[in-house]
């Protein structure tokens, strides 16, 4: 059970606001839905928020990468989250023209545009050009 933004956070899609880093790393491993919405009155005290009970089902990662790199990647892209790509992935690798053209993806787009699996496929490349 979750605050229910935090929960929304979890299970955000491409394209909306509560789009972030969570969502990436979470959804990179698992399937996750909002089960139920929990009402502040079901607490004695009630708290002053609104709980979320997240389902969350184990599945296999969406690539071979490693965890590090795709939290490092996910932290620079959503650091600065109104910029374009080839801006804010500057603090992960240097030429991160070079990275976004062997990922196939426009640098001029920002984070919260791109989808998991092309999340995946950034951290694969990253991973390609420092091996």
């Amino acid at each position: 059970m979750f605050q229910k933004e935090v929960a929304d956070r979890i299970v955000a899609a491409p394209d909306t606001e509560a789009y972030g880093r969570l969502a990436v790393l979470a959804q990179w491993r698992a399937q996750a839905r909002i089960a139920l919405t929990v009402p502040r009155q079901a607490f004695v005290p009630p708290p002053k928020v609104t709980s979320a009970v997240v389902h969350i089902r184990p599945a296999p990662p969406l690539g071979d990468i490693r965890v590090a790199t795709l939290e490092r990647l996910t932290e620079a892209a959503f650091g600065q989250r109104r910029k374009m790509l080839r801006s804010s992935l500057k603090r992960f690798a240097p030429d991160a023209d070079a990275l976004l053209d062997k990922a196939g993806i426009d640098g001029a787009r920002r984070a919260e545009t791109l989808s998991i699996a092309e999340f995946v496929d950034l951290a694969r490349a990253a991973e390609a050009i420092s091996a």
